[in-house]
């Protein structure tokens, strides 16, 4: 049974504390997360996506992104996404936040390993279930093809620590061309604003719906 997962993430990965967030610091929190469905229901989220833009009447020449979002419109989202997902059970929403300020130095120098973990961390048990996982990550967020590769290092897990067949297949695309990558941007925003801002309502709302990981806590 195949899987499609689409991956974005949620602020910056800088390591500037010496001020306060916004005010010439890096964000406190990073969130990637990642959007798993079913090939033949990708339509669902596509048209979630572009429900926002028809009733918002947001230009499509320009990809619309959870921080320029008004209240009003983030908490539609909230609702799209919780009614898509009790609507389909196999449609599954993951998370997964970092607190930056308790990341070790030497983990800083190779931020693509953190994020390799990191995605491994939420995700491989949720790909070992199936045969053929398509990963569609945005390209400028989830760097693929870096020394690390992100696809080498989920293969590699798969086969010899879950101990499955599962085939990854890694097919980026930028988000500006893809609206399950624009829905999981709302998703990271929605779950990275609760931590690093508080915004409590619309987590709320879809934080029953989404399966969260949480690293370096403590």
């Amino acid at each position: 049974m195949p899987l499609l997962i689409y991956l974005d993430e949620s602020r910056d990965l800088g390591w500037d504390f010496a001020a306060p967030y916004r005010d010439g610091s890096s964000s406190r929190f990073l969130t990637i997360g990642a959007l798993c469905v079913p090939p033949e229901k990708k339509h669902l989220p596509k048209r979630a996506i572009k429900d926002l833009y028809v009733k918002f009447g947001w230009s499509t020449a320009k990809e619309k992104k959870w921080s320029d979002m008004k209240i009003v419109e983030r908490k539609e989202y909230a609702e799209s996404a919780r009614k898509m997902c009790n609507a389909n059970a196999d449609i599954c929403l993951h998370c997964i936040t970092v607190k930056k300020e308790n990341v070790m130095q030497h983990i800083r120098n190779d931020s693509n390993k953190l994020y390799n973990y990191m995605i491994g961390l939420s995700l491989l048990s949720e790909m070992a279930k199936h045969d053929t996982v398509k990963m569609v990550p945005d390209p400028r967020s989830i760097k693929v093809e870096s020394g690390n590769s992100l696809h080498d290092y989920l293969q590699t897990d798969l086969w010899f620590v879950k101990n499955v067949k599962t085939l990854l297949i890694t097919y980026p695309q930028d988000s500006q061309y893809c609206r399950p990558i624009q829905f999981t941007d709302m998703l990271c925003g929605l779950i990275r604003s609760y931590y690093e801002d508080g915004e409590q309502n619309n987590y709320r709302i879809l934080a029953p719906k989404v399966r969260q990981k949480c690293l370096y806590f403590r």
